[in-house]
């Protein structure tokens, strides 16, 4: 099998269109520049920070490169480092000078097993194979020019996309499940595995009854890590399932494709802000409460700026937020949006009104005044400020 048809069509639909998008043609263009000119020097700063694994260090770990690389059909000379972390990490960069590197923690080495690291070196050589290093999220995100809220959370849906088919290309190279989520209970819990006696069975149970059919988080996930993709989600735990279960992985008697990607779907379609563009009452509510929350956040500090009244009109519509909009009427209008979206909305519904209330302060560089306000909202909304924090904080780099 080619190992570009296990790639999540809805990553490629969106990395087709992100890449056409004028902040993302203006980021790649200004990072090509500064490799020509030498600038970035990717593999210098590894060599000062980390350490190069050899062939002769670790070869077993090369030996795991190579057959994840010819089972992906990967051919490109490979460099593997190691860094000093007691988290459970790795990561993969765009090549410089016609060789990738593949970073890992010293943790994740010395407590995965063969299979578990297969998943995780498959995972972010996926990465590269889809190319998702093209859409360069962090520069965009933490960049001097920031995106705008619509470009943001179209980036953070597709990030979770593009963790759906790197997750495929790690369960592509370790070909066993009961690896996979031993790997990803591991990442979920920080257990090396010897304290727990794990079992896929239960492990996947555990997913199962996060009631997803009626929309409630459950126990088994803090709500906080809900929306959240790393280190673990419940939801890219259940994609991993289906795809198992698929015809790419189960030729003879797998689920199609197209049943496979609606199934994705149907799981992803809990952290989409599809109220946006709804017709329904809870839509609108939650419109309503996205607008007048954003105009608290943004005034938060000092008012409302010329730069902040740009974001919001480019979020909202041109001419959205003009002077005859009475700013503190909106304001003591909140509560009772709020209790309006309390009445109509699951919990994970009134999280996605948070999330993009985050993300729309993120764009403009959220202050300690806008993060209160943020706060108050979330526990008017029963959410916990944990989860402001963790998504203002949150890595923007695919992992």
């Amino acid at each position: 099998m080619n190992a570009l048809e296990l790639r999540s069509q809805h990553d490629l639909e969106l990395f087709e269109q992100l890449l056409k998008d004028p902040d993302v043609v203006r980021v790649n263009d200004q990072i090509a520049k500064q490799t020509e000119k030498g600038n970035l020097g990717v593999r210098r700063r590894l060599l000062s920070t980390s350490v190069r694994l050899s062939k002769t260090m670790a070869r077993d770990l090369h030996a795991t490169a190579d057959a994840c690389s010819e089972r992906l059909g990967l051919d490109i000379p490979l460099e593997l480092y190691v860094f000093p972390s007691p988290s459970y990490n790795a990561a993969c960069v765009k090549p410089e000078a016609g060789r990738l590197f593949v970073m890992f923690s010293s943790s994740i080495l010395e407590a995965f097993t063969a299979q578990e690291i297969s998943f995780v070196m498959g995972h972010e050589l996926g990465h590269h194979l889809y190319d998702h290093h093209d859409v360069p999220i962090g520069y965009i995100m933490r960049g001097n020019t920031r995106p705008s809220p619509r470009l943001a959370l179209t980036l953070t849906s597709w990030s979770r996309y593009a963790e759906i088919s790197a997750d495929r290309a790690g369960a592509y190279c370790a070909d066993d499940l009961e690896s996979v989520a031993h790997a990803l209970f591991k990442l979920a819990s920080g257990l090396s595995g010897s304290y727990a006696k794990f079992s896929v069975s239960d492990f996947l149970a555990q997913v199962d009854e996060m009631q997803l059919e009626d929309g409630q988080p459950g126990q088994g996930a803090p709500t906080e890590d809900w929306f959240l993709t790393h280190p673990f989600s419940p939801l890219r735990v259940k994609a991993l399932k289906l795809f198992h279960g698929s015809e790419l992985m189960s030729a003879d008697n797998g689920e199609s494709i197209h049943d496979l990607d609606l199934g994705v779907e149907a799981l992803m379609s809990m952290m989409e802000p599809s109220y946006i563009e709804g017709k329904t009452d809870i839509a609108e509510a939650m419109r309503r409460l996205l607008f007048a929350g954003a105009i608290a956040v943004a005034d938060a500090s000092d008012g409302i700026s010329d730069e902040e009244k740009e974001i919001f009109e480019e979020f909202f519509g041109r001419n959205s937020l003009t002077d005859k909009l009475d700013i503190e009427k909106l304001k003591a209008e909140l509560p009772d949006r709020i209790e309006q979206v309390n009445s109509l909305t699951s919990i994970p519904q009134r999280m996605q009104v948070v999330r993009d209330l985050c993300l729309v302060s993120k764009v403009d560089g959220s202050s300690e005044a806008e993060r209160e306000i943020l706060c108050e909202i979330a526990q008017a909304l029963q959410i916990p400020s944990l989860f402001v924090d963790k998504t203002l904080s949150a890595d923007v780099e695919l992992d």
